[in-house]
């Protein structure tokens, strides 16, 4: 599909705590029940208009399953959106202040600019 998608999935899941809860608990069937109820949604209308055509790629799927977000910052997600919302994934896994922006980082560290396209 886009990165627009993948962006379009961190964006909403990170807004709604309960998402945030069930894509923690369980990836997979988050991803699976957000591809197949909101992915088409047009511009996040909730009810009506829907398109069909819209659908992660495998690559994009299993990185969103498996709560890779190197991969996803690889895939080109943006990473504001992959840093917000996986800080409200794991940061209470961590004992020490900014425990995942640190690892985060360090995983990220082999980037070297130009980073990869963020553009939608």
């Amino acid at each position: 599909m886009s990165k627009y998608l993948l962006d379009k999935f961190l964006f909403t899941v990170d807004r709604d705590l309960d998402l945030v809860e069930r894509y923690r608990e369980d990836p997979a069937g988050t991803v699976r029940w957000w591809e197949a109820e909101r992915a088409g949604l047009i511009l996040g209308c909730h009810s009506g208009e829907r398109s069909t055509w819209v659908a992660f790629t495998e690559p994009e799927r299993t990185a969103l399953i498996e709560q890779d977000y190197v991969k996803l910052f690889e895939l080109g997600a943006h990473p504001f959106l992959t840093l917000t919302l996986f800080i409200g994934l794991f940061e209470r896994d961590y004992s020490e202040p900014l425990g995942f922006q640190l690892e985060y980082a360090t995983k990220l560290s082999h980037w070297k600019l130009p980073y990869p396209d963020i553009t939608t």
